[in-house]
């Protein structure tokens, strides 16, 4: 923590946790191997970042492309999902943690999604961190999923004028501020359908380090790289 100034902290971490399947790969191990150790990175990350006192961190844990992967990989990370929240719920209840789910949950069998609410129910009064976890999320269904409940409430007088904060909150993430910095792991130079509209002044912070060995000191080098960034939305700096 010495290492950060405190003041330039980002206030919103998105993570797009990449590169599982390679680290598998490179040690001649079954993909689900990879996700298995990945999970370590994702306690190891949201620890930290409820520690340094960041209160918003969204998480890429499985995309909407994610469905078309073999069924047998699909399967067991559904499994480890559910394991992931018997396991880290009391870490949750110690921490003052917020679980949250953005994306269509409602793609996921019963099970799993009771389970994904309960959680939820469960950490809902919790304030010290936001953690949003992005499952079965697609940045232009999000957007698309935005217009058409607009439309709706226009048809049914609700919403008499648009502008960019009124959009905002039919997005998944209303009410939560859009992320300062957003990081991908494995060094691969795209979004990858991540949180289109709320990216558009976040830092972008590409690191080749793969998922699973992704942890305190190489999310401490984002920070440590965000804090010298010089942040203008567009405007011109000041001499």
């Amino acid at each position: 923590m010495e290492v950060l100034e405190t003041g330039k902290l980002p206030n919103h971490v998105a993570i797009i946790m990449d590169g599982n399947g390679r680290w598998a790969r490179q040690r001649g191990l079954p993909r689900i191997e990879g996700h298995i150790k990945g999970l370590d990175s994702v306690r190891e990350i949201i620890t930290v970042t409820r520690r340094i006192g960041i209160p918003y961190l969204t998480l890429y844990a499985f995309s909407k492309e994610n469905w078309s992967r073999p069924k047998d990989e699909v399967q067991r990370l559904l499994e480890l999902l559910g394991l992931y929240l018997e396991k880290e719920l009391p870490l949750m209840m110690e921490n003052d943690i917020r679980f949250n789910v953005i994306g269509r949950t409602s793609d996921f069998p019963k099970r799993l999604v009771r389970q994904l609410n309960d959680v939820m129910t469960k950490t809902k009064r919790h304030r010290s961190l936001l953690l949003n976890i992005a499952l079965s999320y697609s940045g232009r269904q999000e957007i698309l999923d935005a217009v058409k409940a607009i439309i709706k409430d226009v048809k049914l007088g609700k919403v008499k004028r648009i502008d960019e904060k009124r959009f905002s909150t039919y997005l998944y993430t209303g009410g939560i501020p859009d992320p300062d910095l957003l990081i991908r792991t494995s060094g691969e130079m795209r979004v990858s359908n991540f949180l289109l509209w709320q990216i558009a002044y976040s830092e972008i912070y590409i690191t080749p380090v793969l998922w699973p060995d992704f942890r305190e000191e190489a999310y401490f080098e984002a920070l440590r790289e965000y804090a010298i960034r010089d942040r203008r939305f567009g405007g011109l700096k000041e001499v």
